[in-house]
């Protein structure tokens, strides 16, 4: 099994694929941006506030990052950081 960069390594730009794909229909197309600064803000935002945070995973069992912490550390206490 190769690592990410790999020759050969088909599946190696999947992950980023998928989130430019998410970004693209999410955010970029919902409007049109008058100027680069808002169209950055509006990327950060959608990342940092509502992709990272609130989006539900399938490999979370469809909780969102925030729910499936809240569940974690609950059930273990003492890995709180």
């Amino acid at each position: 099994m190769g690592s990410m960069g790999t020759i050969e390594d088909c599946y190696d730009n999947a992950p980023m694929e998928a989130f430019w794909g998410r970004m693209q229909v999410e955010v970029l197309n919902r409007k049109k941006w008058i100027t680069i600064v808002k169209f950055s803000i509006a990327m950060a935002d959608y990342i940092c506030n509502f992709y990272n945070a609130e989006r539900r995973h399938s490999s979370l069992g469809y909780l969102t990052p925030r729910e499936f912490e809240l569940i974690e550390s609950s059930k273990n206490p003492s890995k709180l950081t």
